[in-house]
Order: C-alpha cells, then sequence, then structure tokens
C-alpha cells in the first residue's frame, strides 16, 4: 500500500509563534479601541443626557450595540478559535447562538408589552384598579355590623 504525502511548504515554528503572536496583538488592539470608543460615548450620554434630543440618544445608543456586536465577533473568531475553522464547524455554534439571542430579545419584548397593555388584556385588573370602593353609612365595614348581632 503506498502513502502519498502532500507538498507543504516549509515554515518553521518561529515564523509560525510570530505570526500568530502579531495577531493576536493585532486582535487586542483592536478590541481596546472599540472598548474605549463605547465607553467615550457612554460617558458622553452619561454627561450630556438632558441636554441632548431623544433620537441621538437612540443613534449614540445603537451606534455603542453594534460595536460590542463587533467586539463580540472578534473574540468568538479568534479568541475561540472560529476563524480558522471549517463552515459547517463555524455554522453549528453561530445559528444556536443566533437563536438565543433572538430567545433573549423576544422575551424582553414580550414582558415590556405585557406590562405596558396588561389594563387592555385583563378586564378583571382594569376593573379593580379604577372602581372606588363606597362606604356604608356609620362607617362600618361591610359584614360586620350583621355578624355581631347574630353571635349576641
Amino acid at each position: 500500500m503506498e502513502h502519498t504525502q502532500e507538498y507543504t511548504p516549509h515554515v518553521s515554528n518561529a515564523e509560525t509563534y510570530a505570526a500568530a503572536k502579531k495577531e493576536v496583538w493585532k486582535v487586542t488592539g483592536i478590541l481596546t479601541a472599540y472598548t474605549l470608543v463605547e465607553l467615550a460615548l457612554g460617558y458622553y450620554l452619561y454627561l450630556q443626557h438632558t441636554s441632548l434630543s431623544s433620537s441621538l440618544v437612540l443613534f449614540i445608543k445603537g451606534v455603542i450595540l453594534i460595536l460590542m456586536m463587533v467586539k463580540a465577533f472578534y473574540i468568538v473568531a479568534y479568541f475561540m478559535h472560529l476563524k480558522h475553522e471549517i463552515r459547517n464547524m463555524i455554522m453549528t455554534i453561530v445559528v444556536p447562538l443566533t437563536l438565543f439571542i433572538w430567545f433573549i430579545a423576544a422575551f424582553l419584548m414580550d414582558g415590556n408589552s405585557y406590562r405596558n397593555l396588561r389594563n387592555t388584556y385583563d378586564a378583571h385588573y382594569k376593573e379593580s384598579t379604577t372602581q372606588k370602593v363606597e362606604q356604608k353609612a356609620g362607617g362600618a365595614a361591610h359584614g360586620t355590623e350583621g355578624h355581631s348581632k347574630e353571635h349576641k
């Protein structure tokens, strides 16, 4: 039985180590830059939140969320070593992660919707919160007068 070997160009361990080290430092620098931009935007919002328009505040929060997603991509790709994996392995991890993110967002939106609209959905809750309680003449609570006369 004959074994054939594929030709691979000679690359020393020192060259591979140097390239990997350079890549790690590059990704660390990118992550640091994104983090500093996020912190600067968040600090700006904290200081100026009363003087900014609501649309500008939402825009800045959106930019911060996008930067967070980019950082998550870099962390998963480089530090969890998915960048160098085959496509099927990447999809095995990314698709459930995407579904999990959707799951969290859907439950947060549903909970917020319930909190804001619960009076329109539950007629009993709406009725019990808008009805005024009537007191009987004499200030006695309902049922206490008749109940005390029966036992004497």
